[in-house]
């Protein structure tokens, strides 16, 4: 009997021991979930602090609401949303980062674009992305769904382009979508809108900087997205000018001679040289559309002005643009110049 009292005892000390210490285990999960949660928010605030988020706020709150609400997405979120950032995932990538294909909790296809590592110094730089690309509401540039500034590097969300960039296109053509004459025009008048609108339409004026052909994006439907907005600059409603390099698709070429390797230069050298139908793309040459080549490619001449004040302002380039195609190739800008041909 005594044995037996012995037994439950020690047993009874056994349970109360066990219990004594899963009560011990689970205040330790506690504490340690708890230190997680306040480290990981110390660690989210830290990178907040590093991607420029006091300066985002600064800046959109500057704007007096000219700009919609910028998402701050989680990032969980688009971890999940591109296979944790998936290498069969990458759209592209350059020297400002990579871009991702990702579909969010919701269904909508997106292209994140994860930043590079960069110094404190080049915040200011994707910040200004950030900020400009709030401003604009533009059928033909690229629209901005929000960013992500509580990891390592920054991030942005983008709605997603389907069919590549105007580069590709040019440089491995389809044969599902012809870069004919026409669709090319089309393209330029399309991009020549957009810039046109962000120069003079939109809430501050903005100057992309950087436009070339893997800048240029074609949606579903093949129409022109503008896109990459890291180098470009606002201006102030009384700067009046803002002068940019002549840059080309493709800008060098060995192939040519040394005085001719810059596409702009081999370019106005042949229109001086009366021989501009000779360089296009042999792809477009039996379009027909000789007289609006010329008036585009004069056009084009105008635009490569190395004073940059005495180029054309990109409304001007919209306009003519627009009246050479509805004049089917007779403009002033031709006929000035069609006794040369």
């Amino acid at each position: 009997m005594n044995e037996n009292v012995l037994v439950k005892k020690l047993m009874r000390s056994v349970l109360a021991g066990s219990v004594g210490a899963l009560l011990l285990l689970i205040a330790a999960w506690r504490s340690y979930k708890l230190i997680k949660k306040r480290n990981d928010v110390k660690r989210r605030q830290k990178f907040f602090k590093k991607n420029g988020g006091f300066l985002l706020q600064q800046q959109l709150s500057s704007t007096h609401g000219r700009v919609e609400k910028t998402k701050l997405f989680d990032s969980k979120e688009l971890e999940k949303a591109t296979d944790h950032y998936h290498e069969n995932r990458i759209l592209g990538q350059g020297g400002q980062g990579t871009v991702y294909k990702g579909m969010l909790s919701d269904g909508r296809i997106v292209a994140v674009k994860k930043s590079t590592i960069v110094d404190e110094g080049k915040v200011d730089q994707f910040i200004n992305e950030v900020v400009i690309l709030s401003q604009i509401n533009h059928k033909n540039v690229v629209k901005l769904l929000g960013c992500c500034l509580e990891t390592e590097v920054p991030l942005l969300v983008y709605e997603f382009i389907s069919n590549g960039t105007l580069f590709e296109h040019i440089h491995d053509p389809s044969e599902d979508f012809p870069l004919s004459w026409e669709t090319r025009f089309r393209i330029a008048i399309e991009i020549a809108g957009a810039l046109s609108y962000l120069h003079c339409a939109a809430s501050i004026p903005i100057y992309h900087r950087d436009i070339k052909s893997t800048n240029i994006l074609l949606d579903d439907k093949y129409k022109t997205k503008v896109a990459d907005f890291g180098t470009s600059k606002s201006l102030n409603i009384d700067q009046t000018h803002f002068t940019t390099l002549v840059q080309g698709q493709k800008p060098i070429c060995f192939t040519r001679s040394e005085e001719s390797r810059s596409l702009a230069t081999y370019f106005i050298q042949s229109m001086e040289e009366n021989r501009i139908l000779e360089i296009l793309d042999p792809r477009i040459r039996k379009d027909g559309q000789r007289e609006e080549m010329i008036a585009v490619a004069h056009l084009g001449k105008r635009c490569l002005h190395l004073n940059g004040k005495e180029r054309p302002t990109m409304r001007e380039v919209a306009i003519e643009l627009e009246g050479i195609k509805m004049s089917q190739g007779v403009s002033t800008t031709e006929q000035n110049y069609q006794e040369e041909f």
